[in-house]
């Protein structure tokens, strides 16, 4: 196995990936080489980071070569413990960013790594590390975000993990999308509005288990995500810009949920239904009718999700004020839910047809019903328990696989349909013909009629398949077929005299 001195001596970046391989391919048949190598993997890795691995997709395929050796592929739950209890009790910096690259790595394809990190209690340490390397190091900063955002999803957080989460470290990431506003591009700006997300789902679920279970704490947790905004939302608004376009043009599942999720809180909490500007209000009220009228009919979870956010859209935020924006196309979107009419939309499930009555009830919307009375907003920062046992609960507890994308209605419909197989002269008797008018100098084209099907009977008789030649005669290799005889002479018409024709010899002149 490859020792330290050996890895102090790579000078070039083909020496690194070969000592690399030889690391990650020595035999270990102890837990105690398999530490050796362990580390050495690690502090070579951790090295040269800064000299041969530019970008995360390089420590990427690092932390795969070791996924990929045999010293993970027959010891790999030891090795994800001892990487486990590296990123608990790490403080450099190199070493937390090999560290971090294989769990995330690990824990796409392998989701037990994640709960396992949850177990062993990786999110308050994550959050640790989040707070005080932001300066230090951004490269490894982007990656612990991304890390915190797979495993929360993965995996409900415990109480006591959440109750690490202080109104500081929430408007601190707020406040990094602020600082990024100017550059919608980069980096920074999804991995952190996707941590923001995945608390506030933990924070619904949380909630929710608050209001069913007995053995929950008394007190429910505080949204601290909601509370931030219902504080300082005016000093926060580029998160709700980004989330609208973030929504726009998602098309994971899970991650719309995530969006919807929050959306669902601030339209029915007083401190935040007004949150949002109102151009950006009317924006995500059209990506909503687009989605909805996009959505097949077998998904039915995020069509729910959806009609559940438009309803206290419509009613709580500025929306619900004159001028009234696209009544008539929010109208022709619930008549097309409801099937009436429309041969693409079949009848609803009863969820949706009540949430589609629920939408339609909307004081500004209805005409002559009775306006609905929507369900009250809640105070500030916490839910009640009403809510928690209807439709929050409802929302908070809907998921879907990381991965999955939304299919399209309109993808769907598009589809090319098989085409038959035709010959090559069969398409070009396909091509349109050329008409020529001889009063007009402009061409038409005229597609031209395709011809009769050969018949296979001649007068009720069977017509025989012409005969297939399959003895191939050469010329010196077999016998030779004679010529074929001259036609007879036409009636009424002179026969030219041939053979005399055929007698003249190369450039004589023939007699006449």
């Amino acid at each position: 196995m490859a020792g330290f001195d050996t890895i102090e001596a790579v000078e070039t970046e083909a020496q690194f990936w070969n000592v690399l391989t030889t690391i990650v391919s020595a035999p270990c048949p102890s837990h105690e080489s398999l530490d050796n190598a362990l580390r050495a993997w690690l502090y070579l890795v951790a090295k040269e980071r800064d000299h041969y691995l530019d970008s995360e997709d390089d420590i990427a395929s690092c932390s795969q070569k070791l996924k990929d050796s045999p010293i993970f592929r027959d010891n790999c739950d030891y090795v994800r413990t001892q990487i486990i209890y590296s990123l608990l009790q790490e403080d450099e910096l190199g070493p937390l960013h090999v560290i971090a690259n294989f769990l995330l790595l690990d824990g796409r394809t392998e989701e037990a790594t994640f709960r396992r990190m949850v177990g062993e209690g990786c999110f308050g340490r994550l959050l640790d590390l989040i707070r005080n390397c932001a300066s230090e190091d951004r490269r490894l900063h982007r990656l612990l975000l991304e890390l915190m955002y797979e495993m929360s999803r993965i995996e409900r957080l415990r109480g006591e993990d959440l109750l690490q989460v202080d109104d500081r470290f929430v408007a601190y990431l707020f406040g990094l999308i602020e600082s990024l506003s100017d550059d919608a591009h980069d980096p920074y700006h999804y991995p952190v509005i996707r941590v923001l997300l995945v608390l506030n789902e933990q924070y619904m679920v949380a909630s929710t288990s608050v209001a069913v279970s007995p053995a929950s704490p008394s007190a429910p947790l505080t949204n601290r995500v909601v509370k931030i905004l219902s504080m300082h939302g005016d000093g926060f608004r580029t998160f709700g810009e980004n989330i609208i376009l973030l929504l726009n043009r998602e098309t994971e599942t899970a991650l719309q949920l995530l969006i919807l999720k929050l959306l669902y809180l601030l339209f029915t909490t007083n401190s935040t239904c007004e949150y949002f500007y109102t151009n950006d209000l009317r924006v995500l009220l059209d990506v909503i009718i687009r989605n909805l009228l996009d959505l097949p009919t077998e998904m039915n979870v995020l069509r729910h999700t959806y009609l559940r956010v438009l309803a206290p859209l419509l009613a709580h935020t500025q929306l619900s004020q004159p001028p009234h924006y696209k009544r008539d196309q929010i109208l022709s979107l619930l008549d097309c839910l409801r099937g009436s009419g429309n041969v693409h939309f079949t009848p609803p499930d009863p969820t949706t047809m009540r949430l589609i009555e629920r939408v339609g009830k909307t004081p500004w919307l209805a005409e002559d019903n009775e306006p609905e009375k929507l369900s009250p907003k809640s105070p500030l920062g916490s839910l009640s328990i009403s809510q928690s046992g209807s439709a929050v609960s409802i929302i908070a507890n809907v998921s879907e696989k990381p991965g999955v994308q939304t299919p399209s209605r309109k993808a769907d419909s598009a589809a090319p349909r098989p085409k038959e197989s035709v010959s090559h002269h069969s398409e070009e008797r396909r091509k349109p013909s050329v008409e020529h008018h001889p009063h007009n100098h402009s061409k038409t084209l005229r597609p031209q009629r395709s011809l009769p099907e050969v018949p296979k009977h001649r007068h009720g008789v069977p017509v025989p398949p012409l005969p297939v030649i399959t003895t191939l005669h050469i010329n010196g290799g077999g016998t030779k077929k004679s010529p074929p005889k001259l036609p007879p002479p036409r009636r009424h018409t002179k026969l030219r005299n041939v053979t005399a024709g055929a007698a003249q010899p190369p450039g004589s002149t023939p007699h006449s």
